[in-house]
């Protein structure tokens, strides 16, 4: 039983003496950083020395350059890693640094997934918010709208608009923001192509319809007496006002960037469960 004992000592003895003999970097100056570096890394089996070198600058460009994309790290020759070592590596040795890279990748991945997440919910709700309030607007009906020139009270010809509407909204508007487009059969170009502003007397209450003909500037291209009988107003709703004057369900659309950004984040991130990082 007594020799089995001194043999387990002696076995720990030898482990531990060999755990302690592993080359650790110096980084007490740069002279010392440069050959404890090289020590550590001859110290190793070459399959592990290109994980070294690149977990090296890994530790180096965290401390130093903490902006660096660390997924992609340039390449640094002894004299730079050894300007740029820090605490972090002194008294590590070879796998010890590699660890230590490990968990620096792992650590930089999850913020840089937990960013994304934040981002695909943030476009998420934006989209969202968009298309809730574009469907608010669309509440608010343009019942007709009819494009003619007509007479001013002076003989003059002068363009007319006669629109109609219906407010299904639950609020009260003071003002349109209207887009028209006035076309012909035989035409690819429109006449005209303008968004204008209409404010409304008293303003329009839920479930109220009126009916108005505006006079659109005569001299601006509304006015252009090229434009034939047969040609056809289009109207489209653009934007609210309410009586306080301030637009209602103006929410913007995602713009192409950000749609592009979300399709790529739900492709990677959409089947992540939004609460973990809320």
């Amino acid at each position: 039983m007594g020799s089995l004992l001194r043999l387990f000592a002696l076995t720990l003895s030898v482990l531990m003496i060999a755990g302690c003999s592993d080359p650790k970097i110096d980084t007490s100056s740069m002279p010392a950083s440069i050959v404890s570096i090289e020590k550590v890394r001859n110290s190793l089996p070459s399959y592990k020395r290109n994980d070294f070198d690149q977990g090296l600058i890994i530790i180096a460009t965290t401390s130093t350059f903490g902006g660096v994309d660390l997924l992609n790290p340039h390449r640094m020759n002894a004299a730079e890693i050894a300007e740029a070592a820090n605490v972090q590596m002194h008294g590590l040795t070879g796998n010890q640094i590699i660890q230590r890279a490990d968990e620096i990748l792992r650590e930089r991945r999850s913020r840089e997934r937990e960013h994304a997440i934040r981002t695909l919910k943030r476009l998420e709700d934006k989209q969202t918010k968009a298309e809730s309030d574009q469907q608010q607007l669309t509440r608010f009906i343009i019942d007709s709208a009819r494009y003619y020139m007509g007479m001013s009270p002076f003989g003059a010809p002068e363009p007319v608009i006669d629109l109609k509407v219906t407010n299904g909204t639950d609020q009260a508007i003071s003002e349109l923001i209207l887009r028209g487009v006035v076309t012909s059969p035989d035409r690819t170009v429109p006449w005209v192509d303008e968004t204008f502003y209409y404010v409304i007397e008293g303003g329009i209450e839920p479930e109220e319809t009126l009916q108005w003909s505006l006079a659109p500037n005569r001299f601006g291209p509304w006015g252009n007496a090229q434009i034939p009988n047969d040609a056809v107003l289009t109207l489209t709703l653009e934007g609210l006002k309410g009586i306080d004057k301030q637009p209602l369900w103006d929410s913007p659309e995602l713009t192409e960037r950000e749609q592009a950004r979300l399709e790529r984040l739900r492709e990677e991130y959409g089947g992540i469960a939004f609460s973990r990082v809320d």
